[in-house]
């Protein structure tokens, strides 16, 4: 083969590694289908690793909170690989609560690209929640 030739297959092959996505030495992060837990010390790996985070801020004693959950656990399967959802004891999560002054809960903080594009406080249908974050996709 000579040097076009060459080219031209070298090219080929790594679309075909691209179109697999098998690029050699780049690593995907794992997108999850379910919300993950974060907490003090995963909250900002979390929301840096993905390009849109959506983090739920929350307790157990909190009624509201529980009515969101299964909001919260079918957008996270229905939006797999395109946002990650994310669960923060605000109990056991002091540091971070404080950080981002929720005040009351449950509050949404919406994370772009490791920054805070939006924050949502109250529970609310999937109607009205799913709009106000998919406008960040």
């Amino acid at each position: 083969m000579d040097e076009p030739d060459l080219e031209l297959e070298r090219i080929r092959q790594k679309k075909m590694q691209e179109l697999m996505g098998k690029i050699p030495g780049e690593e995907k992060a794992e997108w999850p289908n379910e919300p993950i837990s974060v907490t003090d010390g995963t909250f900002q790996e979390t929301v840096q690793k993905y390009p849109l985070v959506v983090i739920d801020c929350w307790a157990p004693w909190c009624g509201p909170c529980r009515m969101v959950a299964p909001v919260i656990e079918e957008m996270a399967r229905d939006y797999t690989g395109k946002i990650v959802f994310g669960k923060l004891n605000v109990d056991e999560a002091r540091g971070t609560a404080i950080k981002y002054r929720i005040m009351s809960i449950p509050t949404l903080l919406i994370f772009k690209n490791g920054k805070l594009a939006d924050q949502s406080v109250g529970a609310m249908p999937r109607q009205m929640l799913e709009p106000r974050i998919t406008k960040y996709l």
